[in-house]
């Protein structure tokens, strides 16, 4: 008969976490597995659809891709060994149970808002409802200094905030319950607030809008033009459930997920709730985002000629052979919008022309209760459909905004590979390489300088 090893510890740890999670009564489980979706935990650390939490999934960061770790109560290679405080530690403050520091990529600043109850509640669930995976999940490797966990230490002194919910007074119950979901569990500031040098956020334009990897997580304070302020409070709703407003905006990217995943999930009063807190998010201003462009095309611009068309014309043609068919030939897209209109529409009337872009090169695929939503990745090849060049999507991306959208945008090819590539990357990395070997110098003059000095005290004391 085969044994499998297992040390002292980990059997002692086994133990313990099986005794406690046999104590952990049902609705205390449940109760955890609804604050588990609100947070959006299993579209982070789930790499495969097969191993949920089992960790996996390269979340692309602008100093590097950064891998979710196994969050299943797996001792070997997940947190079943963790303790309910070490948990707490790690989900709130950042800091794993053997003392290492977690990325912000876990978005622990804002979870540190988390009640305690709910991180009981969050305990229970995952040692005693989520299945164990015992594999381990890929070491996310960043490029030195960012490799050192340690240095972490100086940016949560810096950024770091602790402090745990509490409900505002003359506030509604149904408002607190709102800021509570928005700012804690489902961590909305970690995407839609613009990060600062350090890649922190800065509070003056909190949900003021971000760009997210390949995405852009748009504005969604109360500012009527660029946010959502002219929205109902039905509207913001129906977009949380569906990853739709009508008219609006439609979600995809990181943003599908979490429809998919938690928002669409959740109970009406939550959804209700974080309507009422959103509408009353203070204004962070922009350009017009909503209600530009109109019905139209340009394909008299390319039929008939001998020759290959150029300018608008080149991606009049494009849109004719690849979106025309779902979208509209004047872009006014189906009656009933499950494929959206065109005009009038945030992905193409906004200041970003980035969610267009990625939109096309990614594709959309979100399931709620209202259905499944999906639009193929013309970004790769899909079945004998070839994938559109940097150069057909630059086209494409021009003739869309003058027609249909904001007409003053312009892109190029490189815009379109760069976000192909995962979206634009930080300086910090540079500078802090730069900032380093500066240090390097320096402290090779102070040494080099220290030992003439020595040399000619020596010198003059022989003399």
């Amino acid at each position: 008969m085969m044994f499998q090893k297992v040390t002292l510890s980990a059997g002692l740890a086994l133990l313990a976490g099986a005794a406690l999670a046999a104590d952990f009564p049902e609705e205390l489980v449940e109760r955890g597995r609804y604050v588990a979706t609100a947070s959006d935990c299993v579209a982070c650390h789930t790499g495969s659809e097969d191993k949920p939490f089992g960790g996996n999934h390269v979340i692309a960061s602008p100093v590097g891709d950064i891998v979710a770790t196994n969050i299943t109560p797996s001792v070997d290679y997940g947190i079943g060994s963790y303790t309910e405080a070490q948990f707490s530690d790690a989900v709130r403050r950042g800091v794993r149970a053997d003392g290492a520091n977690l990325y912000p990529a876990m978005p622990y600043t804002a979870f540190a808002r988390i009640t305690d109850e709910d991180i009981h509640a969050l305990y229970a669930y995952f040692m005693q409802g989520v299945e164990p995976i015992d594999a381990p999940s890929a070491e996310t490797r960043l490029p030195f200094p960012f490799n050192v966990r340690a240095s972490m230490i100086g940016w949560n002194l810096m950024f770091r905030d602790t402090s745990v919910h509490e409900d505002e007074p003359g506030k509604s119950a149904e408002w607190n319950r709102g800021a509570y979901l928005v700012e804690g569990p489902a961590h909305c500031s970690t995407c839609h607030t613009p990060r600062g040098v350090l890649m922190q956020e800065k509070a003056s334009q909190h949900l003021a809008g971000a760009q997210v990897g390949a995405w852009y997580a748009p504005n969604i304070t109360s500012d009527p033009q660029d946010g959502i302020g002219a929205w109902s409070k039905n509207e913001i709703v129906a977009y949380l459930a569906t990853g739709r407003a009508e008219g609006r905006a439609q979600a995809g990217g990181s943003m599908a997920e979490a429809v998919s995943h938690s928002f669409s999930k959740l109970g009406e009063d939550d959804l209700a709730a974080m309507a009422t807190y959103l509408a009353d998010v203070p204004a962070v201003a922009g350009t017009e985002r909503f209600g530009r462009g109109q019905a139209g095309n340009m394909t008299a611009g390319f039929r008939g000629l001998d020759a290959a068309p150029s300018g608008l014309a080149a991606g009049a043609q494009v849109y004719s052979a690849n979106c025309a068919s779902c979208h509209g030939i004047n872009g006014q897209g189906t009656k009933d919008q499950y494929y959206p209109s065109l005009y009038h529409n945030s992905a193409t009337a906004g200041a970003s022309t980035v969610n267009f872009i990625a939109a096309v090169l990614n594709g959309v695929d979100r399931e709620t209760a209202d259905g499944h939503v999906f639009m193929p990745p013309f970004g790769e090849q899909v079945n004998a459909f070839n994938a559109l060049s940097d150069d057909e999507i630059a086209s494409l991306s021009n003739y869309v905004f003058a027609q249909y959208g904001a007409a003053d945008h312009e892109v190029s090819a490189a815009d379109v590979a760069q976000i192909r590539a995962g979206g634009p990357t930080s300086d910090l990395l540079a500078w802090v390489h730069a900032a380093l070997v500066a240090a390097m110098i320096l402290a090779g003059i102070l040494l080099v300088a220290g030992v003439m000095i020595l040399r000619r005290r020596r010198a003059a004391r022989t003399s």
